[in-house]
């Protein structure tokens, strides 16, 4: 068991030494997949029963579209988006560890008082909010810290790198001393496809996952059905599960501990092929 990959969630231990898959459970009614929104309780509670049968090992829950160009949400509306879905998780599975995607602080301390303990999904790594890092060290949470330029709104404006994965690995160099210094023991790190990045630079970035590695931490891989895999193959989201199951592959073979998924029982059959496939290898 490689220690480094254990996280902390409430006293209870998450083994990412071999890879597992994050549910994504959208509860907006704007998200660019549109599959993926659910608003009312019931299909909220469909999605959960449905990602949970299925086999995920982490729900991440987002109350804000980080699409490219969409809408500011106020904080309120999106804590009550949140709460709800919190709820609901928690009355079907007490135990399944929760995902909270947010940039803001005070929606993070709002449901840490109500519910516990939870990962914190930051798609700006503490860049949008000063309190956010503080804040997360105190509480002791697990914190997925993601690479982006700007903000949802003119993150596709902001793509100029030298190499955009030297650069996004700098980043995180000059950053990661910031996470820890602030107390935060378990850091994921999401070199953040799709954000800030344009298709020809998704790519660059997937051939060179492995390097990032090189921090020791958990990395993450949020690709399922983005605009690298269906603008380049000339279709829709909706139809784009099978190149998103192709370059899940590759993520895993390049070292990633979680895959950010839409569709749960198909990432999970690529983590049970990948891992016999290691296990090939040692035989």
């Amino acid at each position: 068991m490689d220690t480094t990959k254990l996280i902390n969630i409430d006293g209870k231990l998450l083994d990412l030494s071999s890879p597992v898959v994050m549910a994504i459970l959208n509860v907006t009614p704007d998200s660019f997949f549109s599959e993926s929104r659910k608003f009312t309780d019931e299909d909220i509670k469909k999605r959960v029963i449905s990602v949970i049968d299925d086999g995920a090992s982490i729900i991440d829950i987002g109350g804000y579209s980080s699409r490219p160009g969409a809408d500011d949400v106020s904080s309120n509306e999106e804590l009550s988006r949140l709460r709800k879905g919190v709820a609901i998780i928690k009355q079907i599975n007490y135990n399944i560890p929760i995902s909270v995607d947010t940039f803001r602080s005070e929606i993070v301390a709002e449901l840490y008082n109500e519910y516990g303990e939870f990962i914190v999904n930051d798609i700006s790594a503490g860049e949008l909010d000063i309190h956010m890092l503080e804040t997360v060290g105190r509480l002791g949470l697990p914190y997925i810290a993601m690479h982006m330029k700007g903000s949802p709104k003119d993150m596709q404006n902001n793509c100029e790198y030298d190499n955009v994965k030297n650069d996004v690995i700098g980043y995180f160099s000059k950053n990661i001393e910031k996470y820890l210094h602030h107390g935060i023991k378990d850091v994921i790190i999401d070199p953040g496809f799709g954000f800030s990045k344009n298709i020809e630079q998704n790519f660059q970035l997937l051939n060179g996952l492995k390097d990032f590695s090189i921090f020791g931490f958990p990395v993450l891989a949020g690709i399922s059905r983005k605009t690298m895999i269906w603008k380049t193959l000339g279709i829709k989201p909706e139809e784009a599960l099978n190149g998103t199951t192709a370059l899940h592959w590759e993520c895993l073979r390049q070292g990633a501990s979680i895959l950010r998924v839409h569709d749960v029982p198909e990432a999970v059959q690529v983590v049970k092929l990948h891992n016999k496939f290691k296990e090939s290898n040692n035989i």
